[in-house]
């Protein structure tokens, strides 16, 4: 081993830091959660989470000083999840709070931003993004600081987006790389490859970084002040930083080149992805959580998301709740095709309001022609008999979540013999697999061995940016074993799913 690669992971439920030798095998991983730190919106009197950068800061320095004593670390790379930023003062200080992007403010704050900002269809249209609840959009939550918290906006220098931030914490260098700029922010022109006019609107331009630099390049070494804290050589170099979701279509996008395919990657969010050669909108996607990605290679990927580990693990929670079991509920095919038959039990989202492909359904279950909300259930005001059915409940569930991937994959640009890729967490979920292999009879579709494709695509750039190799170059490193996944026997999905979406789609404002 000539050299070791540390990459900083950063979930929004688990942070990790591993490490990876210079054939990208992976050799040691620590994993840690961090509670968010609770502040008051001294305005409106919420309290509001905000991330401990501090607390982060301190166990990934612990931590890589721990691995550059086993290793000869010579590059860091860091992966976030999205949606997040920093701001930073004159002195590189944070000086304003990093809100999570899961906090939803009010309607009326909604209602000023896009009256700033400009209308939702067409900003989806000029900018791919679409209008995201809470603050997914991160224009939303720099529009909320300088609202909620001017004084301590108005001392920002810089606003660094979250892998950048790392980046600038280790190397005193500031920048921007396409997969974050690119991804659902608002402040991205992507036709003109420059800032939006979103980022005038804000009065931001002069906050952003203007090293705009390809995401498998370097932004820096580190400072001599951190290499000795970390116990590396001010030589180590860090990586520009990528996107999570990005990093796990890289090893895909090498691996796969000359294939089309879609990569269903399964976790709290569902994602999507496809990579594609133009900039293309129908218009049946306006209006939809359907947006343009940039790859790490700077190429258009049209992707679209739901929450479907959420709804997954709320909705289990709430069976494990109600019936008193730690149990997860098991399935039959039979249970499957006699709610199918049947076709009077649906379940429908969204957990979180407008955040995936069915924006205007309402939560819950719709049981022979009686609508039983989510938050009634999880209050036990009302409860539906199917969640009582170990088998039909399941199969319920699974259900909602199939019909929501289905379309998701479409709304990316699934189309005849295009492949789908199954990686995360719902390569375990044997139900899910079999019936979406039914569902998309014209469509192959596997299940893959890669469990830690975002660090793994993250240490992809890092071998890039420290090596010159190209790409197709790291081919041999890759290694994905594909599971082709048999169809289960189902009858009667297709009259079931208009049913489903016909709930699905006139549903807001259910009683």
């Amino acid at each position: 081993m000539e050299y070791a690669i540390i990459v900083i992971d950063i979930g929004m439920t688990n942070k990790k830091v591993a490490v990876y030798d210079d054939c990208l095998t992976p050799l040691d991983t620590v994993y840690k959660v961090f509670d968010p730190v609770l502040i008051k919106n001294q305005v409106t009197a919420e309290n509001l989470k905000t991330h401990d950068l501090k607390g982060m800061q301190d166990w990934f320095f612990d931590r890589i000083a721990d691995f550059a004593r086993k290793y000869p670390v010579k590059v860091i790379s860091v992966t976030t999840h999205g949606a997040t930023f920093v701001c930073t003062d004159r002195n590189g200080e944070v000086c304003a709070p990093c809100i999570f992007y899961t906090e939803n403010p009010s309607e009326t704050f909604q209602q000023e931003f896009y009256e700033l900002a400009g209308e939702k269809l067409s900003l989806q249209e000029t900018t791919f993004t679409p209008a995201l609840e809470a603050m997914i959009n991160p224009a939303k939550g720099i529009y909320y600081l300088k609202k909620y918290f001017p004084v301590q906006f108005a001392k920002t220098q810089t606003i660094l987006f979250y892998p950048q931030y790392w980046g600038f914490l280790l190397t005193g260098k500031k920048g921007v790389e396409p997969t974050y700029t690119g991804c659902h922010t608002y402040l991205w022109d992507h036709r003109r490859q420059t800032w939006s006019a979103v980022v005038d609107k804000l009065n931001i331009r002069q906050l952003m970084p203007e090293n705009y630099c390809n995401t498998c390049t370097i932004l820096g070494s580190l400072t001599p002040r951190i290499a000795k804290k970390l116990g590396l050589t001010s030589d180590t170099v860090v990586t520009m930083g990528i996107h999570d979701s990005n990093a796990s279509l890289l090893p895909y996008l090498v691996k796969e080149k000359n294939s089309d395919f879609v990569l269903n990657s399964t976790g709290t969010w569902c994602v999507s992805m496809h990579s594609q050669n133009d900039l293309s909108f129908t218009k049946e996607d306006l209006g939809k959580i359907v947006f343009f990605n940039q790859s790490a290679f700077g190429k258009p990927v049209k992707t679209s998301i739901f929450l479907g580990g959420m709804e997954f693990d709320t909705w289990t929670a709430c069976y494990k709740e109600i019936n008193e079991t730690s149990e997860l509920p098991q399935y039959t095919e039979e249970a499957v095709n006699d709610l199918l038959a049947a076709k009077d039990t649906f379940l429908l989202p969204e957990v979180v309001p407008g955040s995936g492909q069915f924006t205007s359904s309402k939560s819950g279950i719709m049981e022979k022609g009686i609508f039983f909300p989510l938050k009634d259930i999880l209050h036990k005001k009302r409860i539906p008999s199917i969640i009582k059915n170990e088998h039909s409940f399941i199969a319920v569930l699974e259900l909602s979540l199939v019909i929501q991937t289905e379309t998701a994959l479409k709304r990316a640009g699934l189309k005849n013999g295009t492949k789908v890729f199954t990686e995360g967490g719902f390569r375990k979920n044997k139900l899910y697999n079999s019936l979406l292999p039914a569902v998309l009879h014209d469509n192959p579709a596997f299940r893959t061995s890669m469990t830690e494709a975002t660090a793994f695509g993250a240490a992809m750039t890092a071998v890039i940016a420290l090596t010159g190799k190209t790409p197709e170059q790291l081919v041999h490193t890759i290694s994905i074993e594909y599971s082709h996944d048999l169809p289960g026997n189902f009858t009667g999905y297709e009259e079931y799913k208009q049913k489903w979406l016909e709930l699905a789609q006139n549903q807001k404002g259910a009683a």
